[in-house]
């Protein structure tokens, strides 16, 4: 697909209704985790910062072309990940053409997903996200940077991410577990306020999506 046309499939949805997607991908890894997570993300950045996003998020797979119909595209899960030739093909000319992916690991992903993010830019390396960059500085504040949500392994947060010409096109959040936040309250029983903690971090995610 040549990039002018991957373009102008990413300014429609942006014109358009906006909504964003889950991503199912292959490797046996349960990509469906935390179902509750999105819809409440949406519901809280759809009444805190009057974004329109539909309450129901997308389900696309790496390869498909409907992936350029959504601006952000989020991807959790605990276990194995693998992106044939095909997805990362795909993937790559989603991300380079204006699309964003945030990766979330939900406990035990990282050694995999770390190599299929190398797959897709093998000449670059991820590099931590400097507290100071935009994404935690609006509409909600995090002067420390990514907030600590749940705990895993008695490491500190961490935001790592790809940029393409300045602009931070993939998004891999590790030891925060920002998608456990977003959930509903029964599922982790976590006190209002980690989960309003992650719900912000969350809309600082999309509005930097949508006004960058």
């Amino acid at each position: 697909m040549k990039k002018s046309w991957i373009l102008l499939l990413l300014i429609h949805g942006l014109c358009s209704a906006q909504e964003i997607a889950l991503l199912k991908y292959s490797g046996g890894g349960d990509w469906y985790a935390n179902p509750t997570s999105l819809p409440n993300l949406i519901k809280f950045s759809n009444q805190n910062i009057n974004t329109k996003i539909k309450s129901k998020p997308g389900l696309v797979t790496p390869g498909s072309p409907d992936l350029f119909s959504y601006p952000f595209v989020h991807m959790t899960g605990h276990g194995n990940v693998v992106f044939s030739e095909a997805d990362v093909i795909n993937l790559r000319n989603y991300l380079t053409s204006g699309g964003f992916l945030h990766i979330d690991d939900n406990y035990g992903m990282d050694q995999y997903v770390r190599k299929e993010i190398k797959k897709l830019f093998p000449n670059t390396d991820m590099v931590e996200i400097p507290a100071n960059h935009p994404i935690f500085q609006k509409p909600f504040p995090f002067p420390a940077g990514i907030p600590k949500i749940h705990e895993h392994d008695g490491k500190r947060p961490q935001a790592f991410g790809i940029f393409i010409e300045g602009r931070l096109a993939l998004l891999y959040t590790y030891e925060t577990d920002l998608g456990d936040g977003w959930e509903d309250e029964e599922v982790h029983n976590d006190p209002l306020e980690v989960r309003l903690k992650a719900l912000k971090m969350g809309t600082n995610i999309l509005n930097y999506i949508f006004t960058n």
